[in-house]
């Protein structure tokens, strides 16, 4: 099993996962072109993608949609109040709304033989839900657009082999920076976006011998930086209620407009 983030940020975002005889993604908020690029890196085309998986309706996360939609006629999975949005949205075009496919939060499915659970996240869209995919028992999970976490999340991605998790924002460059104060107060809200202080909190109770690789990922271009999330996140691990410490596990921020590594599990 693999997963590769083909791009993560707040300008758009698409993941890969896929096993030796399925492949999907986590949304498609990039242009066909850059997801086929990154496909293409790692063997692989649109025609063998098997599942689109979309985590909510923001154009960040569903801009190449309609293209892949017309060109492959891939299944798009999500839920239905967030393919209700996704069917009406004009600027995807016109696709065969046949390939919608609804889904509900805690219910697992198949696609080949990964298995998909999708868990409910608070952000401001209509029925936003994150992804956990396993094959055997081997499991990864894509865990962005957070205001907050709870214990249900922490039960969500336990016993990960590997993760990509939001780290947004730094609080401090948020609020002193441009953004007029409606923006600001959404993304700080409870339905906004995980910081780089609670992305390293959650993962002190999420970290275990076995975890793999930890990718940090959706920053904002504005409000964060890749240095600063990453070495955020790792004092917080570190002055963290837990057994580990940053150095024990192998952490890294995805990039926005680059490929990251394959991560195997």
């Amino acid at each position: 099993m693999r997963m590769v983030s083909i791009a993560s940020g707040s300008s758009g975002n698409c993941i890969y996962i896929g096993s030796d005889n399925t492949h999907i993604l986590v949304d498609a908020g990039i242009s066909n072109k850059r997801i086929q690029l990154g496909l293409n890196e790692i063997g692989l085309t649109g025609k063998d993608v098997k599942g689109i998986l979309i985590t909510h309706e923001h154009s960040d996360h569903i801009k190449g949609l309609g293209v892949l939609a017309r060109k492959y006629e891939i299944p798009i999975y999500g839920t239905a109040e967030t393919l209700e949005k996704v069917a009406f949205a004009g600027s995807l075009g016109v696709f065969d709304r046949e390939l919608l496919t609804p889904i509900c939060p805690d219910k697992e499915f198949q696609l080949g033989d990964l298995t998909v659970k999708p868990f409910k996240i608070d952000h401001d869209a209509v029925n936003p839900v994150a992804y956990r995919v396993q094959e055997g028992d081997k499991s990864v999970a894509v865990a962005t657009d957070m205001g907050h976490y709870n214990q249900y999340i922490i039960d969500c991605l336990q016993g990960l082999d590997a993760l990509l998790l939001e780290s947004n924002h730094d609080v401090r460059m948020l609020e002193t920076g441009p953004y007029p104060y409606y923006l600001k107060r959404r993304i700080l809200g409870d339905r906004g976006h995980l910081s780089n202080e609670n992305a390293g909190r959650l993962l002190n109770h999420l970290l275990h011998d076995k975890l793999k690789k930890i990718l940090l990922g959706h920053l904002s271009r504005e409000n964060n930086y890749a240095e600063l999330a990453y070495e955020t996140v790792k004092m917080e691990i570190d002055v963290g209620d837990c057994p580990y410490g940053s150095s024990d596990f192998s952490i890294s921020v995805a990039g926005r407009d680059s490929m990251s590594e394959i991560i195997y599990v």
